[in-house]
């Protein structure tokens, strides 16, 4: 009899500790899910950001006003990215202009592949350009953007941007950032030289009083090379120049 109701007891605890299997919404089970749902992976998500929106005041070349922006739509693994830069100065004329538009898909944990096109639209003769690049956070948390550029003519590029976020504290970061442009021909008519083209090189600081809301206060130095360099000073311009920056960044 002991052994008997010893079974029963056992055989209770152990119905007890067992899981119930998963059940779908009618409450039935389901052998797909054990766990759960499963993550949903395909939603849409739309992202944008204005990395820089800035004034650049004082220097020899005068004031000018900077934007670099990029936005995204897409799912975990396949994403339309939309990038945008230049600079206007104090004239209304626009220099630098890139507008980028990309398919984005990830090859690992920190980075992805961007297949695309880039158009330079500016007070210059435009130019387009097949594009391809990598994009994402190497170690440490720097992140880092190198894109190779092919046009007609022969004539080929590259751009390679890397910036780090070095927090003072929860909400004062400091962002010290880099961008390198290089071109395989001269081009004259957008005052391009063969070579290492132009640096263009920050140091700011910004407060984020909301975290999609940062005001912030730098410096920058703009640095033009080679043949590009005797091309800007050809037309009048400054080939380098230190300027004072206060700017906003923000993101939805």
């Amino acid at each position: 009899m002991r052994t008997a109701l010893a079974g029963a007891a056992l055989a209770m605890m152990l119905c007890a500790s067992t899981p119930a299997p998963a059940r779908d919404m009618a409450g039935g089970a389901t052998e797909a899910a054990p766990f759960g749902s499963p993550v949903d992976d395909r939603r849409v998500f739309v992202h944008g950001v204005f990395d820089r929106f800035e004034g650049r005041l004082g220097g020899g070349g005068g004031n000018a006003f900077r934007w670099e922006g990029e936005a995204w739509a897409g799912t975990d693994f396949n994403r339309l990215w939309l990038k945008s830069e230049g600079e206007a100065d104090g004239a209304g004329q626009v220099s630098d202009g890139q507008q980028e538009a990309f398919y984005d898909r990830p090859i690992s944990t920190y980075f992805d592949v961007q297949l695309g096109a880039r158009y330079d639209l500016d007070s210059r003769p435009g130019r387009g350009w097949a594009a391809v690049g990598v994009e994402g956070l190497a170690p440490y948390f720097v992140h880092v953007s190198a894109t190779a550029y092919a046009s007609a003519g022969g004539h080929y590029a590259a751009k390679v941007m890397v910036s780090y976020d070095q927090l003072l504290t929860n909400r004062l970061i400091l962002e010290p950032e880099a961008e390198v442009n290089l071109y395989t021909r001269d081009d004259p008519a957008r005052r391009v030289g063969a070579g290492v083209s132009d640096l263009d090189a920050g140091l700011r600081l910004r407060y984020e009083i909301a975290r999609k809301f940062a005001p912030y206060v730098g410096v920058t130095w703009e640095k033009k090379f080679g043949v590009t360099a005797d091309l800007v000073r050809a037309a009048g311009e400054r080939s380098g120049d230190v300027r004072f920056t206060a700017g906003v960044r923000a993101w939805f």
